[in-house]
């Protein structure tokens, strides 16, 4: 037998003072966080197919809208999480505060005044989104109840990108687990009457989910007092918002353009799969899909997270070099972890199709869908925490760049010929899904090696000669 004594095996050097602890640290309450929100928007959905086909859809429609409209909370969380995980990397607790203040101010101010704009063309929005005339009552009220809840919902997902900036994240675990209690317990007791209560139906829902916005916004401010994250001023006063602004605003406005031209392109590629003529089937398969994919993006939005905290805050203490190696192993990690996780999927693709649907086009549909986002998980998951690294970094335009170059410019004319003109089917859409992400993920690793992306962060030395006026 061969003598191996005098093998020693260990990791590659690039690993070396990566904070693998800390990374886990960081990781497991972010999986839970998403774990709990998908917890409170399936049952909004189940609740409100208990009342009826009617409500489901208003409820679908609402949430939509919710979502676009949380864009420009995304962005400024964005560029909230650059700036902060810098400060406290580079040890500048009070340089921190201000940008929480000025992220979370401009937050309040700018949805607000998006629900009441939303509000006056309320009607010609639904029209826009060809919502059925039966429909328009239901979604309306279901709008209304959204757009004033929408403040709080968007302090909430900007408070807990601030909360993770400072390596803060069992008080967002904590805000988002009485969010679902409360959001599960209303929908069930008061929008279907468990518990002897009284049944509001689509009101119960509706304010179910307004009343865990508020309860989940005061919360988190009161925890970003608790943990020194707001100073003696909430709003930062106006010499120092004419130098920490811009920086704020330089990050967001990019990352606020790929949010919205991404989630255009999925509108666009909907409306590719839906004219295709298994449309309708092809479409539900899309849908199903994608909701049994998005399990696989749970851990892998996690991964993309924590690059951004551990990189801003690499890049805030000046260190390069440890940013570098953060991104790499990050990369790696979660590239080679979910891609395990995959292929433990991959000979369950089948029953999976056949427990979404029952009708057999729709299962080959799913099926096919799997298949090549299943497939492309290594690239799909390793090119997000890529995105997290830029976002930590500040350079959120090369995102902006690349991740809509590649649905626009590849994915969408790509998908419209397979679909149309080569297979005649949604398995040409499904595979320029493929396709593109490849090509996404290969850009965003050139630019990672090629270019100085940590150029765009603060530093270190960033407003050394500016005093903070409490």
């Amino acid at each position: 037998m061969p003598n191996l004594s005098h093998l020693h095996f260990r990791l590659p050097h690039w690993f070396s003072d990566v904070p693998f602890g800390t990374i886990w640290g960081l990781v497991w309450p972010q999986m839970m966080m998403l774990l709990c929100t998908i917890v409170i928007n399936l049952t909004d959905i189940w609740a409100a197919g208990q009342l009826s086909a009617d409500v489901q859809a208003a409820v679908g429609v609402s949430f939509q809208i919710q979502v676009f409209l949380l864009v420009f909370g995304i962005s400024l969380g964005a560029g909230g999480m650059a700036a902060v995980s810098q400060s406290m990397g580079a040890g500048r607790r009070w340089r921190a505060q201000n940008y929480v203040g000025l992220a979370l101010s401009s937050c309040i101010l700018l949805s607000a005044g998006i629900a009441v704009l939303i509000s006056f063309f309320q009607n010609a929005v639904l029209a826009l989104l060809q919502t059925p005339a039966e429909l328009v009552p239901a979604t309306n009220y279901m709008v209304d109840v959204m757009l004033f809840g929408l403040p709080f919902a968007c302090v909430t997902q900007v408070a807990g990108t601030l909360f993770r900036a400072a390596r803060q994240v069992i008080e967002p675990l904590l805000i988002v687990m009485v969010s679902c209690l409360l959001n599960v317990a209303g929908d069930l007791c008061f929008g279907l009457g468990w518990l002897g209560m009284p049944a509001f139906g689509m009101g119960g829902i509706a304010w179910s989910t307004f009343a865990s916005s508020l309860v989940s916004a005061v919360l988190s401010v009161v925890f970003l007092k608790k943990g020194g994250l707001i100073g003696r001023r909430f709003v930062p006063r106006l010499r120092w918002l004419r130098i920490g602004a811009p920086y704020l605003f330089k990050v967001a406005l990019p990352a606020c353009g790929n949010s919205m031209l991404w989630h255009g392109g999925y509108l666009v590629m909907f409306g590719i799969t839906a004219s295709l003529p298994d449309g309708v089937s092809a479409l539900a398969g899309l849908t199903a899909g994608n909701r049994i994919e998005s399990l696989l993006y749970m851990p892998a939005n996690a991964f993309m997270v924590t690059a951004s905290i551990l990189v801003g805050n690499a890049l805030g203490a000046g260190d390069r070099a440890l940013a570098r190696r953060t991104g790499l192993a990050l990369f790696f990690l979660s590239g080679l972890s979910m891609s395990a996780v995959a292929a433990c999927m991959w000979p369950f693709l089948p029953d999976f199709a056949r427990f979404f649907s029952a009708e057999a086009p729709v299962q080959t549909q799913i099926v096919n869908y799997l298949f090549f986002n299943v497939l492309v998980v290594p690239f799909t998951v390793s090119g997000l925490v890529l995105h997290g690294v830029m976002n930590g970094a500040g350079a959120t335009v090369y995102s902006l760049v690349v991740n809509t170059s590649c649905i626009w410019l590849v994915r969408l004319p790509l998908g419209w010929g397979l679909a149309h003109y080569v297979f005649h089917d949604a398995y040409g859409v499904f595979m320029a899904m493929f396709i593109s992400m490849v090509i996404q993920t290969s850009a965003m690793v050139w630019v990672f090696f090629r270019k100085d992306w940590a150029g765009f962060a603060l530093g270190a030395h960033a407003h050394r000669n500016h005093k903070e006026k409490a």
